[in-house]
């Protein structure tokens, strides 16, 4: 009897699954996303408004209709796309003012893209490499222990030491990045930083790119790239720049900057930050019954559908001759988008109980600013929504083997997933961790129960070779045929699924060779001096400290903290299990709380 029965509950699980097999199938979605015609959809160009229009155009075939009080399906928001030099120039004089010269050409000097803008004079002292190794590397390493560089200009070099063995490179790699040295430079007071390709170094004497920089905020000081020529000017005849770089390249820590005699130097930065619009595309399917007596009537189902474009906003891992190449996004992530259009296209032959909104996402690949625009101004009240599903990397599945996360916001998913995997039969790997790098964090931080779809990473992730013909769409259909389900059971159901918020694991044992978590979740899309807190993980350092979503924090241990860069970098001088004083504002009142930093699982 216990086999006929779970026989009949078989047949009757996979009738239901027959009832909302796709319509169609995800590959012409795919194709069309995926194709060279729309340059790998980076938010806010031509190829992802194409997309948009494109998207528009399917739900509406579908059925969907704009949001209520809506005219189309298109949320525009702003976000800052890029930086370019707005006329940066510099000044070199000594102590004969007649032999003072001027450089403005853009050939000659130009802002780091996280430059302050400003105007600032002062001597000039060179600070070598400008790194500084905190002393959690267990290597010690710090150009400006005998420089006073308060209220100077401070020069470095570029990059790290050429000629240190491999595991000194190792470490100091590390913090050669730009960010970190503006930091350093500005932590001890210097008026501004200047950098300078070696004459030792790859791209001698060239100036530094203007590159993407998706921080917001500016790293709290002027910094610009001057080009070699303009350097060797900075120094005597009797210590040119190739012989002092020569004297720093072993990585002897010793060897330290000088401050270089009777030179001053007057530097103008001026930084263009360049704010584009893109397009979230949002639509739903109605209740097809009233909603009157419906808790939370509303489900949305979402998926983002940017991608890179030319990946040359620095996100991308082509090398070689794919670097520039169209970055055609098929996993990441036409599959997840055509998987939201397939489950739209399945439940809109089926009745619901509750409105489905159907969204996708742009500008999620430089920090989730889509889904964010979203719930900082819902168009629908946050608290009606009843869950999130989100799809991201759905397409390239193996051992068929389904990753379904966040599964902790929520007691009834274990449930709801099982029952949808009958008929389905995927190798489910369940992950009740929410605090994904996906759109899915959005709506946890809101207090919204969410799932989110993923079948693993591959070879050609960020890379042109992410291409439809890469796709298992007979898999991708099977998924989208089981979130259909899924939502239809969220739908049909007499109570929403209950809010769990989940405990970040932490480790409080052995901390050898651990790094650091503070449980803060940035805020990626607000201009805000300081780190703007987009939430807090739950049970995590800065929680159980009392920081919350909306705090920014201006200092961690003693360090000044202008944006995300700053805090990253700070987190190196942190401890696991002791507590460090955390400065911050709430609602523009400065206070301060102790945060004690756990162990990275």
């Amino acid at each position: 009897m216990k086999r006929l029965a779970a026989l009949l509950v078989l047949c009757s699980c996979a009738y239901t699954y027959a009832q909302t097999q796709v319509a169609t199938g995800t590959r012409s979605y795919v194709e069309f996303l995926a194709s060279d015609k729309l340059e790998g959809r980076e938010a806010g160009s031509q190829g992802e408004r194409l997309a948009a229009d494109y998207l528009a155009s399917q739900l509406t075939r579908i059925g969907a209709r704009p949001l209520p009080g809506r005219t189309d399906m298109f949320m525009p928001f702003d976000f800052t796309a890029g930086s370019r030099d707005g006329g940066s120039s510099i000044r070199i004089g000594g102590e004969d003012p007649a032999r003072a010269r001027t450089f403005s050409a853009r050939t000659e000097i130009q802002a780091l893209s996280f430059s302050d803008d400003a105007e600032v004079s002062g001597p000039v002292v060179f600070a070598g490499y400008g790194l500084v190794v905190p002393e959690s590397q267990n290597f010690g390493y710090d150009s400006y222990a005998t420089l006073d560089v308060k209220d100077k200009i401070v020069l470095v070099l570029r990059y790290f030491p050429e000629d240190a063995d491999q595991q000194t490179r190792a470490v100091l790699a590390r913090y050669s990045d730009l960010r970190y040295k503006a930091m350093a430079a500005r932590q001890r007071g210097a008026k501004a930083l200047l950098v300078v390709t070696g004459p030792r170094s790859p791209n001698a004497g060239e100036l530094v790119p203007m590159s993407f920089d998706t921080a917001i905020a500016g790293s709290g000081i002027p910094a610009a790239s001057i080009t070699g020529s303009i350097a060797d000017a900075l120094f005597p005849a009797d210590m040119p720049l190739r012989e002092v770089q020569q004297a720093l390249d072993s990585g002897n820590p010793h060897v330290t900057g000088v401050a270089l005699q009777n030179v001053t130097a007057s530097l103008k930065t001026i930084v263009t930050r360049q704010r584009q619009t893109a397009r979230n595309v949002l639509a739903y399917l109605p209740a097809t019954t009233s909603i009157d007596s419906v808790s939370q009537p509303w489900v949305v189902v979402g998926a983002h559908y940017d991608h890179l474009g030319h990946g040359d906003k620095g996100n991308s891992l082509a090398a070689g001759t794919d670097a520039g190449g169209i970055h055609h996004g098929a996993d990441d992530n036409a599959s997840g988008t055509a998987a939201v259009l397939s489950i739209a296209e399945t439940l809109a032959r089926q009745p619901r109980r509750r409105h489905v909104l159907l969204a996708f996402w742009s500008a999620e690949e430089i920090g989730l600013i889509g889904s964010n625009a979203f719930t900082t101004a819902p168009p629908v009240p946050l608290g009606s929504v009843a869950a999130y599903l989100n799809y991201d990397m759905v397409g390239r599945m193996q051992d068929n083997r389904l990753i379904v996360q966040a599964t902790g916001t929520s007691p009834v998913w274990g449930r709801v997933l099982e029952r949808a995997n009958v008929a389905a039969g995927f190798d489910l790997v369940a992950q009740p961790d929410p605090y994904q790098p996906t759109d899915v964090a959005t709506f946890n931080q809101a207090g919204i129960a969410s799932l989110a779809f993923f079948t693993g990473s591959h070879a050609d992730y960020h890379k042109p070779s992410d291409l439809p013909e890469r796709i298992n769409f007979e898999d991708l259909d099977r998924i989208a045929a089981m979130g259909a389900a899924v939502v239809r059971a969220i739908s049909d159901a007499e109570q929403p699924p209950q809010f769990t918020k989940v405990d970040q694991p932490v480790s409080r044992g052995s901390v050898a060779g651990l790094r650091v978590t503070t449980g803060t979740i940035p805020d990626y899309a607000t201009e805000v001096k300081g780190l703007l807190l987009g939430g807090v993980t739950g049970g995590g350092p800065a929680e159980q400290a009392g920081l919350m979503k909306g705090d920014v924090i201006v200092e961690i241990a003693g360090q000044s903290i202008a944006n995300i860069y700053d805090y990253t970098y700070a987190l190196e001088l942190l401890r696991v299990n002791q507590p460090v004083t955390v400065v911050y504002l709430r609602n523009g009142e400065r206070r301060d709380t102790s945060l004690t930093p756990a162990a990275r699982r």
